[in-house]
């Protein structure tokens, strides 16, 4: 079993960003954690097949949480490849099937109206982004301990950016995925987005947690592998 990055190179308000999707390989198969922006399928697939793998070994995804820029293509994934066993945590998985109003939508909502005049029409156009997603049905429900990945890999609730959210902890490899529960600033795990956790203090906590996990290597969404 191995895990690798996948560095997706794009531009977003005018800035070149970079995104960090993990991919797991194990038995020759292959797990994708969180699926970039809406319409950055073809990006990904370059990535998996420039390491050498075939989309046809692509038996899972994984959503660490609901946000626009980890399940924007996963409704393009799992309709292109309908064998794809969708897995996330019993809590998010109520958002990406559409069963509840997504707690990030609510919440760019409730800020538009205290947002600069400046700010607004990213606001709008942020909110617009978050409904134009499309929802699609969650195969695995999981939570806090589970085993998963032939019981290589437990799931580590990791609350506070979203509260649902679901980090990966594998024992053989020392290593974490670690969603947006920690970004690699400067080589230092720190909390992503603070203004934009749901409950910061929660969130606090989870950095803790997987902080305390001691790995050899935290793989972060944004900002990428971080190797003690």
């Amino acid at each position: 079993m191995k895990i690798i990055d996948l560095p997706i190179e794009f531009a977003y308000n005018g800035q070149k960003n970079i995104i960090y999707p993990s991919l797991i390989i194990l038995n020759n198969e292959l797990t994708l954690v969180d699926t970039g922006y809406t319409n950055f399928i073809t990006l990904i697939e370059n990535e998996i097949l420039k390491h050498g793998y075939e989309m046809k070994q692509l038996k899972h995804i994984i959503i660490t949480h609901y946000d626009d820029d980890h399940i924007g293509s996963l409704y393009d994934f799992k309709n292109k490849y309908p064998w794809i066993n969708i897995i996330a945590s019993e809590t998010e998985s109520k958002y990406i099937s559409g069963e509840m109003k997504a707690e990030r939508l609510v919440q760019a909502e409730d800020m538009l109206g205290k947002l600069p005049n400046e700010a607004i029409e990213f606001g709008n156009r942020f909110i617009q982004q978050l409904k134009n997603l499309k929802h699609v049905p969650v195969d695995t429900k999981v939570n806090d301990g589970d085993m998963i990945l032939e019981n290589q890999c437990r799931v580590i609730a990791t609350p506070g950016h979203t509260s649902g959210h679901i980090s990966l902890y594998f024992p053989s490899l020392q290593s974490v995925i670690t969603g947006d529960a920690a970004v690699n600033e400067n080589q230092e795990l720190v909390i992503a987005n603070p203004h934009y956790c749901l409950n910061i203090k929660k969130a606090e906590q989870s950095l803790r947690k997987i902080k305390n996990l001691k790995a050899d290597a935290y793989y972060c969404y944004h900002g990428g592998t971080l190797t003690l």
